[in-house]
């Protein structure tokens, strides 16, 4: 089994802040692959399920906001029985200029607080993440920067990096280590 969780914050107001990069990423992974998603009240999150080479696969989209992510990658992993090594998070990323794809398999959250409520949740920094660059702007407030939509100038390179963490999850569900991923799609 194999979980991919994006991250970011439901309903329209949000559908294209810089925020909801994981949310991007898996709903383009979800449209390559047709699968729709599901809500699922007590696994607080809509869930899309499909089987690639034979192995099931879970896409996860949070519908609890950012700040309390954990709850709803928490619920899954535990209804599911789904080993940590099996999940990859997808977040975007302050600290990683606009188009930058970094990848890691453990780490702390660097202030981001999707991961920093999914460390509350599980316990541990130890699992996957892809992080997408979205800048920085000093003069404006991270709050609002992060729930600002993605600047014209920074469309294309977004749109670059989201196809790169697709495919990085791809590789992904069809067996391809983690470690050999992140030295593919990994971005300096």
């Amino acid at each position: 089994m194999k979980l991919l969780v994006g991250l970011g914050n439901p309903g329209p107001l949000y559908v294209k802040t810089r925020h909801n990069m994981g949310f991007m990423t898996i709903d383009l992974f979800a449209s390559k692959h047709n699968i729709s998603f599901k809500e699922e009240k007590k696994l607080k999150c809509l869930l899309g399920v499909t089987n690639i080479n034979g192995e099931k696969v879970f896409l996860c989209k949070p519908l609890t906001y950012m700040n309390l992510s954990g709850e709803a990658v928490s619920a899954v992993l535990n209804y599911y029985k789904i080993p940590l090594a099996d999940m990859i998070i997808v977040a975007d990323d302050l600290d990683s200029n606009p188009g930058r794809v970094r990848l890691r398999a453990n780490g702390s959250s660097g202030g981001h607080n999707g991961l920093k409520s999914i460390i509350a949740h599980i316990g541990t920094e130890q699992f996957n993440r892809i992080k997408i660059g979205i800048g920085r702007d000093k003069n404006i407030p991270v709050a609002d920067y992060v729930l600002g939509v993605v600047k014209e100038e920074d469309e294309a390179l977004t749109k670059e990096a989201i196809n790169s963490a697709a495919d990085a999850l791809d590789e992904f569900v069809n067996g391809i280590t983690f470690l050999k991923i992140s030295s593919k799609y990994s971005k300096k």
